[in-house]
């Protein structure tokens, strides 16, 4: 009955969802006394994804569940008891089984904002020991969920915004849970549906679907209906036998086309039939099984003209191989004729669907103007995002006790920003992340700013100011309603629409800069001066 009420629920993570380490630094800090000392982390990204400017937060509303619902079972802790040391205090397994997070706190962009290197999707604070464990499960429910919700955008940007997009690719995701994670989230970045039917039932996704060639296969032509006669679609008049209406329609069609009636193959034709007897409001072709030209057009024409005289009328088509763009050309220009020939206006637009390992480059050609596909399945390119596989999030410690921390490192780019901070966009320059005492830049007036990866600062007067983070949990409880998947998918393209083309280009866009205030460099720069270290990304104060 709760899974009935909460369908969510069933996709949900677990505590036990997460790295040994985590629990060993758990039991490292309930030892030195230190695990109700107050911490913050911030989980970010520090590069675009596939060559990019830009990133779409996504997994908020999963990691807002995760924390709510954080308990360690009974099972979970003597599972940890079990690869701890075993001379282990019992009194820490007494303290992880009371653990909750009443304690935490968490900001976050909203789901479907845009997002920048070093700007946190999420600010997580609370006592150390809690807000270390979620580390790994929350990295783990963002950065896939905001991968693909990306790589969907950029999907969405290379069609355009007239054609529907369907995401196909459960069976080629990496697992249930990739798969689940692929159909939201790439609908949150702008698809249209998917054929993941445990994403419309756990998440509210649109699904759709067509059929396969096995179907159609599995018909020889030799097949009798049990039950042949199909009723009006109004309701009214004398039920008619589908089959031999089809059988009439085909000498007709197969005339016009220049084609013998012995050409269109049997077994197509009888599976088309059994699809419209099931689904005559609903029928689709499936067109490419044995020859589009001479098989697959002829047999769904006849079929479709028979339901068109009982006052249904046929959905579209598909495509699965062969030079798509071309095959949607000629399947058009027949419908063209076909529906001048019989009188049949709304098969000239009859919608055409294509599917068969679409990537980027596909995309765009079958988008390009003059296409006559409507509908694009893609499976592989969107779920398993081949540009770059993960988006490589991290979850950093940047204050403990009300004190800054820090990263140096030797690598420069894996530097971390410390401190509490906000963070706003500057309508007329980019994004500024300062120290959270400090007050908000203010719209009309002058900041001094220092962008990321220079060694010099401007100033800049921003025309207006957002604040970037907001308050989604406060001392474990829910601060506001969060958003619906298709409120968050709305936000995602209202956002994307407000970004400059020149950030929107896929191949060697501008950058967008992200920048810090004048008193957060200051303090990097102190803390960098602490331990001596060369860090050509600073530069001079």
């Amino acid at each position: 009955m709760a899974a009935e009420q909460d369908p969510e629920g069933r996709a949900a993570a677990r505590p036990l969802l997460t790295d040994l380490y985590q629990a060993t630094m758990a039991l490292g800090y309930w030892r030195a006394g230190r695990a109700q000392e107050a911490a913050e982390f911030e989980l970010f990204f520090r590069r675009c994804p596939f060559g990019g400017a830009f990133a779409l937060a996504a997994g908020l509303r999963d990691c807002v569940r995760f924390v709510r619902d954080f308990r360690l079972t009974d099972a979970d802790v003597q599972f940890l008891a079990s690869v701890l040391p075993p001379d282990t205090d019992p009194a820490f397994f007494q303290h992880l089984r009371a653990l909750d997070c009443s304690g935490v706190t968490v900001r976050a962009l909203p789901e479907g904002s845009l997002a920048f290197p070093s700007v946190p999707l999420l600010q997580v604070s609370g006592p150390l020991l809690v807000v270390q464990l979620l580390e790994t499960p929350l990295l783990c429910l963002v950065s896939y969920a905001s991968l693909v919700a990306t790589n969907a955008a950029r999907l969405r940007l290379i069609a355009g915004p007239e054609k529907r997009l369907l995401e196909l690719g459960l069976r080629r995701a990496q697992g249930p849970d990739g798969g689940l994670t692929a159909s939201t989230y790439s609908y949150l970045g702008g698809f249209d549906g998917s054929s993941n039917m445990l994403a419309g039932q756990l998440r509210g996704v649109p699904v759709a679907g067509t059929l396969a060639h096995s179907f159609i296969t599995s018909f020889s032509g030799t097949e009798v209906p049990p039950e042949p006669m199909l009723a009006p679609a109004a309701g009214q008049g004398p039920r008619v036998d589908l089959v031999a209406c089809v059988e009439t329609w085909l000498e007709r069609v197969c005339g016009h086309l220049g084609l013998g009636v012995q050409e269109p193959h049997r077994g197509e034709r009888a599976a088309f039939v059994a699809y419209a007897l099931a689904f005559p409001r609903a029928f689709q072709g499936l067109l490419d099984t044995y020859s589009v030209r001479r098989s697959g057009l002829p047999n769904f024409l006849a079929v479709a003209l028979a339901l068109e005289e009982l006052g249904y009328q046929a959905v579209g088509v598909r495509l699965d191989s062969g030079d798509l763009l071309q095959q949607a050309q000629e399947a058009r220009g027949v419908f063209r004729t076909v529906a001048a020939q019989f009188r049949v206006p709304w098969l000239e637009s009859i919608p055409i669907a294509v599917s068969n390992n679409i990537d980027e480059q596909e995309l765009a050609r079958l988008s390009q103007k003059g296409s006559e596909v409507n509908v694009i399945g893609i499976g592989t390119s969107v779920v398993t995002c081949p540009r770059q596989p993960s988006l490589g999030c991290v979850y950093k410690l940047v204050s403990v006790g009300g004190q800054p921390r820090m990263k140096l490192t030797e690598d420069p780019e894996k530097q971390t920003l410390p401190g509490s901070k906000a963070a706003f966009r500057l309508l007329g320059s980019d994004d500024v992340l300062q120290l959270a005492e400090e007050p908000p830049p203010q719209a009309g007036q002058e900041l001094r700013v220092w962008p990321r990866g220079t060694q010099e600062s401007c100033t800049v007067r921003p025309v207006h100011v957002e604040p970037l983070l907001r308050l989604w949990v406060q001392q474990g409880q829910l601060c506001e309603p969060l958003p619906s998947l298709a409120e968050s998918r709305a936000f995602a393209q209202q956002s994307l629409s407000r970004l400059s083309p020149a950030h929107r280009w896929l191949e060697q866009p501008a950058l967008y800069q992200v920048a810090l205030s004048e008193k957060l460099r200051a303090l990097v720069d102190r803390l960098s001066a602490e331990v001596p270290s060369e860090n050509p990304l600073l530069g001079a104060a």
